[in-house]
């Protein structure tokens, strides 16, 4: 894997070394304290270049848009809430989605699937085991933002997203988040209509091409801003389950991708 990451600054092939620890503990450090971290640089540039140029054309011919409005939940209504409640108030999101079985041998894949990037990421999360998801479509998806559009405020139905920014777009596409904004004994629902009235000011990254990025977003308001210019975002986003075997069923499969197989 030495052609596809950089292993020098980031050991994952050397578990239990002095450098795999000490990058662990301040990965455990960062993502205890920001609800995120970042490893910027983790794809060689040669390597990175590649692998966009894999992808792209599958991107342009077979990707499916997933087009959708939606609240902040991705729920029709909550109980707890009136339909007019400013907390589920609706935006539009759009990107476009290729799958796991479109990617053949790609690079995305080849990082997937070694052994030793699910074990570092369990160890970071706090977990016995990591297990790649066995849906043949949902394992690993790679998404495209043209212009104007984007991935709006939302909650993460799982308690950690892994994410590989593969290339960053001339302006916009930025990443926003609210950290533990509700929690699990909390919704906080007006401090999610403050944030989506604008009156909470969210925290703003901007990535690199080649940075993996670990998020904790159950609780954590997030968003990507819309995309502007000619160059599209590209990001893939792995799949790992604390059991082995997790499929999505077919329902889900056509809701997010357009087809069940």
């Amino acid at each position: 894997m030495r052609d596809l990451i950089n292993l020098q600054d980031y050991p994952l092939d050397q578990p239990g070394s002095t450098g795999w620890l000490a990058l662990l503990e301040d990965c455990k450090s960062k993502l205890a304290e920001d609800g995120l971290f970042n490893l910027a640089g983790f794809i060689n540039a040669d390597a990175l270049t590649k692998a966009v140029a894999e992808l792209k054309p599958v991107l342009a011919d077979g990707s499916f848009t997933h087009a959708r409005k939606h609240n902040i939940y991705f729920k029709k209504e909550i109980g707890d809430l009136p339909a007019d409640h400013p907390a589920l108030t609706e935006f539009e999101t759009s990107n476009r989605t290729i799958c796991a079985d479109q990617m053949g041998e790609t690079a995305v894949i080849r990082l997937y699937e070694w052994a030793p990037f699910a074990q570092f990421l369990a160890a970071v999360m706090g977990k016995p085991k990591l297990f790649t998801m066995q849906d043949p479509l949902a394992r690993v998806n790679v998404m495209g933002y043209h212009e104007g559009q984007a991935l709006n405020w939302h909650f993460d139905r799982s308690e950690f997203t892994t994410t590989l920014l593969l290339q960053a777009p001339e302006v916009g596409g930025d990443f926003e988040y609210d950290q533990d904004l509700r929690s699990d004994d909390d919704p906080n629902y007006d401090g999610v209509a403050d944030l989506l009235e604008g009156r909470r000011t969210p925290t703003r990254i901007v990535l690199e091409p080649g940075t993996l990025n670990i998020f904790k977003g159950k609780n954590t308001a997030h968003r990507v801003t819309p995309v502007q210019g000619d160059q599209d975002r590209i990001i893939a986003v792995f799949s790992y389950y604390e059991r082995p075997g997790v499929q999505f069923s077919e329902q889900e499969r056509i809701g997010f991708y357009g087809r069940a197989a």
